[in-house]
């Protein structure tokens, strides 16, 4: 047993002497997409609506909702709340499992509050060390798998368009509105901006970890307006990350390094990153993200590297079956910026995150035949002959780099897992359905951006 996993398993005896349904993300960490008035504290749990009757009264309503504040008297009370089953199906797995509960209160902006916490009244109304907030949804893309929710050009079009001709009618309004999540127009007032904004100042004086999402941040009047704020109120403790596609007209991402240059050369915060996405190289990764200029995008990851020489890059990856083809071309990319831009100040300047599509099923890289995985093979190569090792410090692709690339192909050759419940005939004719429809929208030409999934495209008819 490692040390660091002996000191969450320590973690987790403090968390089950409370209660064994414990967890300090309820209180601590809150993620709030304030273009429709959702929140909720810990990625598996289903968002809920933030009520504006609660907000009137108390803009801190923005995390300490009436509903999660009864979540939080079951696990002080030892219930498990059944928007929390992700982590009890692994708790109950046998053995001497680790759940996402015990590691999250075993973070560094959770397990020093956790004596504060347990003692603490359920109708509390908590600040959260951990904060993430999409201020709207206006962006400038429109990624294949995104959804009007997050992204305005979306809106656009399922405006004009309506929904795309496949079997769950992709992109449909109707389940938006069911769900209570249409997003409020970015140019349109937003109670729950307004609620952020007043309960900012007290939010921030304790705040560790913040990070800003969309939407398109770079395109949100609030996200400079953040950045206003710390460089009036420095806080050197506090971890700030933004989520950006990078491709933004250059007079935004101009005010975004200015003002970072500002922030982070005066030493007014602690770490700083970006979170920027591609999914695969060139015209393919564009078609993927309509609206994308790849060599834009590389360019302004250059540029970040080199004039935030404090600020770290995460490339987002959501590998799907468009990833395919041509994602050794993106690695290739990659691995020269992590030798240029390392130093002794930043040793890690750039790492590559792949997190693997499951939804919308059609663009699910598991409905492509298992023989497919193979195309990945020369991008894992590369991973390989620049790994990380003792006389290529911090210089190369790290372990769990290369683990998530051999988890995507392995995810591609095992099929669909039963508990997806993927139709692959469905979800293939789905797929030819989207892309004949996304070529006639848009105007893109699917058969010459990827000539080498034509085949299975045919076989989709």
């Amino acid at each position: 047993m490692t040390d660091e996993v002996r000191k969450i398993k320590e973690t987790r005896d403090q968390l089950n002497a409370v209660s064994p349904s414990f967890c300090t993300a309820k209180w601590l960490q809150v993620t709030m997409h304030l273009q429709n008035g959702h929140t909720h504290s810990c990625h598996h749990p289903q968002t809920h609506k933030i009520p504006l009757e609660e907000l009137r009264s108390n803009p801190t309503a923005l995390h300490n909702t009436e509903f999660k504040k009864r979540q939080r008297r079951m696990m002080l009370n030892g219930i498990r709340p059944k928007e929390c089953q992700y982590c009890w199906n692994v708790e109950d797995l046998g053995g001497d499992h680790i759940s996402d509960r015990h590691l999250k209160s075993h973070d560094t902006w959770a397990r020093p509050h956790l004596k504060q916490i347990a003692e603490s009244d359920w109708q509390d109304n908590i600040n959260p060390r951990y904060v993430e907030v999409s201020f709207s949804n206006v962006c400038n893309l429109k990624c294949s798998y995104c959804s009007p929710a997050f992204s305005s050009k979306w809106t656009e079009e399922i405006s004009q368009f309506r929904a795309y001709p496949t079997s769950d009618k992709f992109n449909n309004f109707d389940w938006l509105k069911q769900q209570n999540k249409m997003p409020i127009p970015h140019k349109d007032d937003n109670p729950y901006v307004e609620a952020f904004w007043k309960w900012f100042p007290d939010l921030y004086k304790t705040l560790e970890v913040f990070r800003i999402t969309g939407g398109e941040p770079l395109m949100a009047k609030d996200t400079f307006k953040v950045l206003d704020y710390i460089n009036d109120n420095p806080n050197p403790n506090l971890e700030l990350s933004i989520n950006s596609n990078a491709c933004v007209p250059d007079k935004l991402f101009d005010q975004y390094i200015e003002k970072m240059k500002r922030i982070t050369g005066e030493g007014k915060i602690g770490r700083t990153r970006l979170y920027t996405s591609v999914d695969t190289w060139g015209p393919q990764a564009e078609y993927i993200r309509n609206g994308l200029n790849y060599n834009q995008w590389y360019d302004n990851v250059q540029r970040v590297l080199k004039e935030l020489p404090l600020t770290k890059v995460t490339v987002m990856c959501t590998t799907n079956l468009l990833s395919v083809p041509q994602f050794h071309k993106m690695v290739d990319d990659i691995h020269p910026l992590k030798r240029e831009f390392y130093s002794n100040e930043r040793k890690v300047p750039i790492t590559l995150d792949m997190a693997i599509l499951r939804h919308p099923a059609h663009q699910s890289a598991v409905i492509l035949p298992p023989s497919y995985a193979e195309m990945l093979e020369p991008a894992l190569a590369i991973m390989n002959a620049n790994a990380e090792t003792h006389d290529n410090a911090y210089k190369g692709f790290f372990d769990f780099e290369i683990e998530k690339m051999r988890r995507f192909m392995d995810y591609i050759k095992a099929g669909p897992h039963e508990a997806e419940r993927i139709n692959v005939d469905v979800s293939r004719a789905d797929f030819k359905r989207f892309v004949d429809e996304h070529d006639r929208r848009r105007g893109t030409n699917f058969k010459q951006t990827f000539p080498e999934l034509e085949e299975f495209y045919n076989m989709c008819k």
